[in-house]
This record gives C-alpha cells, sequence and structure tokens, in this order.
C-alpha cells in the first residue's frame, strides 16, 4: 500500500505535468502581435523587467486573432495585441480579466515609388483604397485575420468595397505575417498595409515608400489583457499581473516612449494614469 506520502508526491508530479512549461520555472507566456515583436519592442523591455522582477517573458508572436485563439485555449497568461472590439469580446466571453489601453501608433499604406494608382500624399484611406481598386494595381493583404487583417478590412467596407471579389486578381491574400507579406508584396509591385513600427524596422523596402498615411481611421490602439485564471487554473496570475501592472506604471510607459529605431519612436504609451 502506497503511503501518504507517495500519494501526495505523485500528485504534485501529476500537477506539475499539467503545467505549461513556461509556467513551471515562473516565467510567464505573452500571446502577442507580431509588430511588437518585429519592431524589436520586447528585446528592448523585457530585459528591464525581468531585471527589475526575476520573471521571465516568453513571447509567442502571431496574428492577433490566432492569438486570441491561443489564449481561449489557455496557452499564455497575457494577452497583447491590437484589434480592440476583438479584445473587449474575448474579455466578454470569460476569457481574460480586463482589458486596459496599452499604447498606439498607426497604419500606414505602403507602395513602390512609381504609385501606379497615384494615391501618394493622401490623407484619405478610403478615398485612397477607392483609387487602388479603380486602378486594378495590385495590393497584398495578409489575409491572416491579424489585427492589421481585420483593420484593412474594415477600411475596405468604409469605402464601399469588397476586395475579395477580386481575389487572385488585382487582390492578393498572402495568409502571412507582416514582414512576409511586405515581402511578397514588394516582389510583385504591390501596395501593402502595414503598421507603422514595423515598416520603420523593415530592412527589405527597396524603392518603397509611405503613400498614405496621416488618416484618423488609421489609428492603431494595443491593449493589454490578463488571461482569466478562474477559466484557465494554469495561468500564472501573479506573473502576468505584475507585468501588466509594469508596464501600466509610469516606468513601463516611458520605457515604451523611449524605444526608438532609425531615430524614430515607434511606440506612443497611452495607459490610463
Amino acid at each position: 500500500m502506497r503511503t501518504r506520502q507517495t500519494v501526495l508526491a505523485t500528485a504534485i508530479a501529476l500537477v506539475a505535468l499539467a503545467l505549461p512549461a513556461h509556467a513551471k520555472d515562473g516565467a510567464i507566456l505573452v500571446q502577442s502581435t507580431t509588430s511588437t515583436a518585429n519592431s524589436g519592442l520586447y528585446d528592448y523591455l523585457l530585459p528591464m523587467f525581468q531585471d527589475k522582477t526575476g520573471i521571465r517573458v516568453n513571447v509567442v508572436a502571431v496574428g492577433t486573432g490566432q492569438a486570441i485563439k491561443n489564449a481561449t485555449n489557455c496557452d499564455g497568461d497575457v494577452l497583447l495585441v491590437h484589434a480592440k472590439p476583438a479584445e473587449e469580446a474575448f474579455v466578454a466571453e470569460g476569457g481574460g480579466v480586463a482589458r486596459t489601453d496599452l499604447m498606439y501608433n498607426d497604419f500606414v499604406i505602403v507602395g513602390p515609388a512609381d504609385d501606379p494608382a497615384g494615391v501618394g500624399g493622401m490623407t484619405d484611406v478610403e478615398a485612397a483604397l477607392d483609387k487602388i481598386a479603380g486602378s486594378g494595381a495590385l495590393f497584398a493583404s495578409r489575409g491572416d485575420d491579424s489585427g492589421t487583417h481585420k483593420k484593412e478590412r474594415a477600411l475596405w467596407a468604409e469605402a464601399g468595397i469588397d476586395p475579395t471579389t477580386a481575389s487572385g486578381g488585382w487582390y492578393r491574400e498572402t495568409g502571412s505575417g507582416m514582414g512576409a507579406t511586405l515581402n511578397t508584396g514588394i516582389g510583385m509591385g504591390a501596395y501593402v498595409m502595414t503598421d507603422r513600427a514595423t515598416w520603420i524596422s523593415f530592412a527589405n523596402k527597396q524603392d518603397y515608400e509611405i503613400q498614405v498615411q496621416g488618416d484618423e481611421d488609421l489609428f492603431n490602439q494595443y491593449g493589454v489583457i490578463l488571461v482569466n485564471p478562474e477559466k484557465c487554473p494554469s495561468v500564472n496570475a501573479e506573473g502576468g499581473q505584475a507585468f501588466i501592472d509594469w508596464l501600466l506604471s509610469a516606468e513601463g510607459q516611458a520605457a515604451i516612449a523611449d524605444y526608438r529605431v532609425a531615430e524614430q519612436q515607434l511606440f506612443f504609451p497611452n495607459a490610463p494614469q
């Protein structure tokens, strides 16, 4: 007959096996949009947070739609993405504890220097999309349900255009992340909508330029959410909340503001104070 101590040890071992690998050493897992990772922001921020708290942060960088699905499946402790309606739905459905604004930047439409649709310098994004569609100039979309793709679809809808009717024609859906879509778009001479942080950090610009920018409809808000430990008992709620609290603190917000690439600020903190 097994002793009580043996039973207890077995139970503890089974609980440990059930925990995600990142949780066993007190680390946390952030399900994140790609732009925050590809821009180098995490490489800049996470060592500061770890030095202050001793908590290691692992990041899974995918499109916002996939990040929300992963968090819904209890794979992660914190969700940091940029599609506010989807984030609010995630919280309303019990997947997250609360959603808080963290920072913002904006989207831009980039295109080749010869600008075949003649949209260069436009600040009305819906009018620019109408010109692109009307000209038949190529447009490369992520097509991956990311935050950028969600925003792009909303802008097409505002312009009264369903570009998917031209899928495979002038409208090309890559099903890829932002960097891969930029590479594909540049390779085919297509316009691409991207967040500004990714574009600033992107190395393969060739002759591409920002053609459309400055419309308030291109505003890009990021939010941060603790995955609900009541729904997902494996969540490292203490570590996840510590990370969120630091990001929202004056110190974390200042660190976000200080991050620059090519002497340009990529993200603008706007957490409620």
